[in-house]
């Protein structure tokens, strides 16, 4: 069975590249090969399968999600992205650019900034993005929608602010 889904983005979101920019963003958010920002499937599964963990269901955690070195489960997630037609419009009228915005932040100590300290990281304005799972045993249907629709953050410095978003089932 296959679930489809759409991730509603309501604030900037930063899902990392682990890389930086140089000397003007400490780190940068991941792209495909035209510059639009998308989730990694296995960033999505990782989600999932925390708040199925809540759940405390453990045939439908094993079964779909694997066991920690055994296997891997038989769900098959895939990235996340824009759809085809948006990411289109975007690469034709060349607005990569404007899906990003910067934001700085620095450690205060005493009520003074910490030398050195600043950091600049590159985040995505709220988008909304489509993926799907593959091979959902029809028993675990339920259990897998309502583990996708806990997730409520996703990405970095989700615990200030960042990555709020809503996952809604499609289809």
């Amino acid at each position: 069975m296959r679930i489809q889904y759409k991730i509603e983005f309501l604030d900037y979101w930063h899902l990392s590249s682990g890389l930086s920019a140089g000397t003007k963003l400490d780190a940068s958010v991941v792209k495909d090969e035209d510059g639009i920002p998308f989730a990694a499937g296995k960033t999505i599964k990782g989600l999932a399968r925390e708040m199925a963990e809540l759940l405390e269901d453990e045939p439908f955690v094993e079964k779909c999600f694997g066991s920690s070195g055994v296997n891997m489960g038989t769900c098959y997630f895939s990235n996340a992205s824009v759809l085809v037609g948006v990411k289109e419009q975007i690469i034709t009228n060349s607005l990569q650019e404007n899906l990003y915005a910067e934001i700085a932040s620095t450690k205060i100590e005493n009520g003074m900034a910490v030398d050195h300290s600043l950091r600049e990281t590159e985040v995505v304005i709220p988008i909304t993005l489509y993926g799907e799972i593959d091979n959902v045993p029809q028993v675990y249907e339920e259990q897998m929608t309502k583990s996708l629709k806990m997730i409520k953050r996703m990405g970095l410095n989700r615990n200030r602010g960042l990555g709020r978003c809503s996952i809604k089932m499609e289809g």
